[in-house]
């Protein structure tokens, strides 16, 4: 067997790592982590380290890791068929039955599901959805898309122009013209002295109105947001914030994307956050907790009122002109229908929103009078405690200082993963669904040891 310093020198030599400081790991700055298997929370790297992951990979591995029920469903399909494709009416046991388990557990008005392999992918596949619904319509011109600041949707060229955080833009020459960013939904930052978070929602609202009517309705096609901003600073809605939003829409035909790529499976409490929210999509994406990791598959849910205008659209056109060579690979597919029968069988939903309930307070209590504290926030198993300089006026540190990182880092030296958030001091918490109170007791006791080390 190789020993992790030759596998390090061949990661550096070798390995295009995502969203890394590529000339610092190619230098041997910061190190190569090689692992190797994962139970439950833990996973284990290659000199035997066990380590709670607090994070869930990237908030992804609901079911938890080492589940052999979706190992053996992989290996069963790839057996029996490891590939074929899904145009022109082919498809699998495995991606029709797992459509139909979908469905089952989506929001009522949602119809059909296609499939792709990332949330990236199935987020640049929604808006060429929408461009086409608008040209069967008879309306070309209604083509651009409104996302939020903060607010995360891929790193593709439509997609990670939706994004709306800069470290997805810089130097790529994005956003693209035809996306525009609006107020992120985040009360903590974005509200002014003495307002509620009512009023807020009710101004993000009206600011949506006032780009939507300088831009032109008739040009304005879609408006994309996650139930809750995840990578932004996993940022629960302010009250009333749906609500807002949806009548805004409504009144000037413009249509509603749900990007559940987290949200999706349980994450909340709920089997989607659509309906934990109340919110009425036209499109939800979905992925990572479709097979909690185990395989990529992603997918594009469409709603009963955009099925009926692609359906039109092939009886004008003909056969639609999209499609991927994996989508609704078998072996996705196979685990898919394996993960959402374990969640099912777990009661991981469940679980989610009790053990999401006693984080938050666990979190509250370790936190909330902490002198750099700005706030503990939660729905579901994502939480997140936001740290700043000072909380009366609001002051937060200067990004030099690097504190998130540093918070994060001394959790796991203490063998707890959490995430340092982009755009702010923010430590993320989204454990896989199975973690029990005792492990949430680990990370907030690491936690609080972490954050006294870092502010000693």
């Amino acid at each position: 067997m190789l020993n992790n310093d030759q596998l390090a020198e061949w990661d550096r030599e070798n390995f295009f790592h995502p969203s890394t400081h590529l000339a610092q790991h190619a230098r041997g700055e910061t190190p190569t982590r090689v692992i190797s298997s994962g139970d439950g929370v833990h996973i284990t790297d290659r000199d035997g380290r066990r380590m709670l992951d607090a994070f869930a990979g990237l908030y992804c591995v609901n079911v938890g890791y080492g589940r052999t029920e979706i190992a053996e469903a992989i290996a069963k399909q790839a057996h029996e068929l490891a590939y074929y494709h899904s145009y022109v009416g082919h498809g699998t046991e495995a991606s029709i039955t797992l459509a139909k388990m979908i469905l089952d557990r989506a929001p009522a008005n949602m119809s059909k599901v296609y499939f792709g392999q990332s949330g990236s992918d199935a987020n640049e596949t929604n808006i060429k959805l929408v461009w086409y619904f608008n040209n069967i319509l008879g309306r070309p011109q209604k083509k651009k898309i409104i996302s939020r600041w903060r607010g995360y949707h891929g790193s593709g060229l439509m997609t990670g122009s939706l994004t709306g955080l800069e470290l997805f833009h810089n130097k790529f020459d994005l956003p693209l013209s035809q996306v525009l960013h609006t107020e992120a939904p985040y009360y903590l930052r974005g509200a002014t002295d003495g307002m509620s978070e009512q009023e807020f929602s009710t101004d993000c609202a009206a600011k949506l109105e006032a780009m939507i009517l300088a831009e032109g309705p008739d040009t304005v096609a879609a408006f994309i947001g996650e139930p809750v901003l995840g990578t932004g600073g996993i940022v629960p809605p302010p009250a009333g914030y749906w609500s807002a939003i949806q009548a805004v829409l409504k009144k000037y035909d413009i249509l509603l994307i749900a990007d559940e790529v987290v949200t999706g499976f349980g994450r909340l409490g709920s089997m989607f956050g659509s309906d934990h929210y109340g919110i009425k999509a036209d499109i939800i994406t979905i992925a990572k907790g479709l097979t909690s990791a185990y395989a990529p598959l992603s997918g594009s849910i469409v709603s009963d009122k955009v099925w009926k205008v692609l359906e039109n659209g092939t009886d004008e056109n003909g056969p639609i002109g999209h499609g991927w060579t994996y989508s609704a690979h078998p072996i996705g597919a196979a685990a898919g229908v394996a993960n959402l029968k374990l969640i099912d069988s777990m009661g991981l939903v469940e679980n989610s929103g009790t053990m999401g309930a006693y984080l938050f307070k666990k979190l509250n209590d370790a936190f909330a009078d902490h002198p750099h504290v700005a706030q503990v926030r939660g729905e579901g198993l994502l939480c997140a405690v936001e740290f700043a300089e000072t909380k009366a006026p609001l002051g937060f540190f200067d990004p030099a200082k690097k504190i998130g990182p540093a918070i994060s880092a001394a959790m796991a030296k203490r063998d707890v993963i959490a995430r340092a958030m982009p755009q702010g001091d923010i430590i993320g918490f989204a454990p896989p669904l199975c973690i029990t109170t005792d492990e949430v007791d680990q990370v907030v006791a690491v936690a609080k040891e972490a954050v006294d080390e870092v502010f000693a």
